[in-house]
């Protein structure tokens, strides 16, 4: 079985958020839960997707699944846009494909630039107050704290400038206890003339995830976040870790598009 490691959001390899990626048998269904965490956890990256095809004629293409090296998760950007990059350059899949998933139906449309643009359900925000003992947490003040909703399961958290986005030095056991999935840390972009309109850290200790490189999910929040105190539907994010990459995204009411890059760098061969 062919096994890839896809950099995601990004179009250089060593950047972005590193995803596994095996391709199943149009013969095969999902593999035993407990083999395919083995996988995720012997890879070690945030998310490892696995994908087999659907019967034609359904209302998806293929069936989609995404696993931590902890955890199987209800939702991941970036593994979705690898899988969606492995399937268009290796010529499985032309066009927009469509997944079955936990979140339910998300699209993934492959362009002739390289980009890769995916539609998710928008995060709904809730705002919520500042939950006690998250400031000592995550290191800094939050301005407001949001709930986005059972798909992404995180809170988000607004800072005060960039630079304290960047600085942040968490400490991850206590800020386990603060939402279930994990913490997104974001603040408008320092200077108007860069080319992104805001930044964000994710921090996901609950499903083993320090800090997470590049997370497409978040950015389901982010775009209705920051589109409305901005006003616009379009914008683009940085991702602020030490990887670093951008995602483009469109709010589009109900739903979100996110558009990036992505990078094969390893192919090789599972043998277990």
């Amino acid at each position: 079985m062919r096994i890839r490691i896809v950099d995601a959001f990004t179009g250089r390899p060593f950047a972005g958020n590193p995803a596994g990626v095996l391709i199943l048998d149009a013969s095969q269904s999902f593999p035993d839960d407990a083999w395919m965490r083995h996988v995720a956890l012997e890879v070690n990256h945030s998310e490892t997707a696995f994908a087999h095809p659907l019967p034609e004629g359904g209302g998806a293409d293929w069936a989609l699944r995404w696993f931590t090296p902890a955890a199987e998760v209800a939702m991941c950007g970036h593994a979705t846009l690898a899988t969606a990059h492995v399937l268009a350059t290796t010529g499985v899949a032309d066009g927009p494909v469509r997944f079955a998933t936990r979140s339910g139906v998300l699209i993934a449309t492959a362009h002739d630039d390289g980009s890769v643009t995916l539609d998710f359900p928008t995060a709904p925000l809730t705002p919520v107050e500042v939950p006690p003992g998250l400031a000592e947490a995550l290191g800094a003040e939050p301005l407001t704290t949001h709930d986005t909703g059972p798909n992404v399961g995180d809170l988000l958290v607004e800072l005060s400038d960039e630079k304290t986005v960047r600085g942040l030095s968490p400490d991850l056991n206590s800020l386990a206890r603060h939402s279930e999935r994990g913490i997104i840390a974001t603040a408008l972009a320092e200077d108007p003339a860069q080319d992104y309109d805001f930044v964000s850290r994710c921090f996901f200790p609950n499903v083993g995830i320090d800090e997470d490189p590049v997370t497409g999910s978040a950015h389901t929040a982010l775009a209705p976040f920051w589109s409305e105190r901005l006003g616009r539907t379009d914008l683009t994010g940085l991702q602020a870790s030490s990887r670093s990459g951008r995602v483009r995204t469109g709010l589009r009411g109900d739903r979100t598009l996110l558009t990036g890059r992505a990078v094969t760098v390893i192919e090789g061969e599972l043998l277990a």
